[in-house]
Order: C-alpha cells, then sequence, then structure tokens
C-alpha cells in the first residue's frame, strides 16, 4: 500500500454541516475501495471554495475506482492525488557538548599591609 494525500475544493453553495458530511462521504469512498486513513484535516474556506486534504493508504490498483467516485461527485470542482513518501522515524541526534578547559588562575601575590599604608600617605601627602 502507498501512502497519499488528496487534496479537492468543494463548492463554497454548501453550509458548514454539509460539507462535514460531504466530508465523511469522501472519506467512506477511500474506506470503500480498501484505504486506510492517517490524517483528516478540516475544511478550510477559501475566497471561493472549500479546501480539504486527506492523507490515506491505498493500493495503487485501487487509486482508479477511487478516481472515478471523485469524478462522480457534482460538488467536487477539482481535486488531485499526490503519491507521499513515509517519513523514516530517525533517531533525534543528541548534540555534542564541547567543554572549554578552563584557564588557570595564577593567585597574585598578597601586599602586606604595611605597603598599602605607605602608598596612601604618598597619595594624600602626608
Amino acid at each position: 500500500m502507498k501512502h497519499y494525500e488528496l487534496t479537492f475544493l468543494i463548492s463554497p453553495e454548501l453550509s458548514e454541516e454539509e460539507i462535514r458530511g460531504f466530508q465523511e462521504k469522501i472519506i467512506s469512498l477511500i474506506q470503500e475501495v480498501g484505504g486506510t486513513l492517517d490524517e483528516v484535516k478540516t475544511p478550510v474556506r477559501k475566497k471561493m471554495v472549500y479546501l480539504a486534504t486527506l492523507n490515506f493508504h491505498l493500493s495503487p490498483e485501487k487509486l482508479g475506482s477511487l478516481e472515478k467516485g471523485l469524478k462522480s461527485e457534482n460538488q467536487v470542482l477539482r481535486y488531485i492525488i499526490l503519491t507521499k513518501k513515509v517519513p523514516e522515524k530517525v533517531p533525534k541526534k543528541v548534540p555534542e557538548v564541547v567543554i572549554k578547559p578552563k584557564k588557570i588562575v595564577k593567585p597574585e601575590a598578597k601586599v602586606e599591609l604595611k605597603e598599602i599604608e605607605k602608598k596612601l600617605k604618598e597619595i594624600l601627602g602626608e
């Protein structure tokens, strides 16, 4: 079985409830020819039409009978069936952690209190 995506345009004359019902009709048409659904997207209202998309698995031999059923529906203005590649599940790569070595800071020599007092006296002019 191959993975397909069906996108079709539906007449804007239908109400929201009729659109949902019509989409269910298309879903049942796919199931009647032996297809299994993966994903059903809610039809979206565009300027002059409703746009609906379905993802499903189906044997390539039965694709012709599905197209025949779609052509017989007057509410389907246009449709396209695309073959989709099923993405393989690739394990997520763990990002490499680069540890930079810390700089070794040598402590400075300690200054005696007497030297600090001497410098202060020089600065203050005492």
